[in-house]
């Protein structure tokens, strides 16, 4: 068995892995130049791939390695996307029943969360602004723990 050959074919597949998650999360959110080359540089080192892919090795050796590299590759890539993801500010738009106003109330201004709210009569109507991740987390388990009806909306830029 050619253990130098299984290497390179392990590394290769790794690199495969991660160009293909890439390219596919820079065709979906990137623009059309950037996809673009990334989409011909993927493919192009495909063929390299390919080569590897039909050289004459056990197919269990082929199977299992594909496995492991696409297993270990999509999650380091998504956990690099998660690391590089900034925050941004949600608005959270909640309608609560007036019984359940001062629980709320309390708990964020001890919590530090920033919100406003208008009494609409039959409810209270409160407004979240979310400038973090843990912020938002918060504000869903706030809601849903006093059975409140919300909608979020996200800040784009101008």
């Amino acid at each position: 068995m050619d253990y130098k050959f299984l290497a390179v074919f392990f590394t290769l597949s790794i690199i495969n892995v991660v160009f293909a998650t890439i390219k596919s999360l820079v065709t979906i959110n990137g623009g059309k130049a950037v996809a673009s080359f990334i989409s011909g540089g993927y493919f192009a080192f495909y063929n390299v791939m390919m080569i590897y892919t039909v050289a004459d090795f056990p197919m269990w050796q082929k199977c299992a390695i594909t496995f492991i590299c696409n297993v270990v590759g999509v999650w380091l890539v998504k956990w690099g996307e998660e690391k590089a993801r900034k925050d941004k500010l949600w608005k959270v738009e909640a309608t609560v029943k007036p019984c359940e106003f001062e629980a709320i109330k309390t708990y964020c201004e001890v919590a530090d969360l920033p919100f406003s709210y208008i009494d609409i009569n039959k409810y209270i109507l409160f407004n979240f602004y979310c400038a973090t991740q843990k912020e938002s987390a918060i504000v869903k388990d706030l809601l849903d723990k006093h059975n409140a009806k919300y909608f979020v909306s996200e800040s784009k830029t101008l």
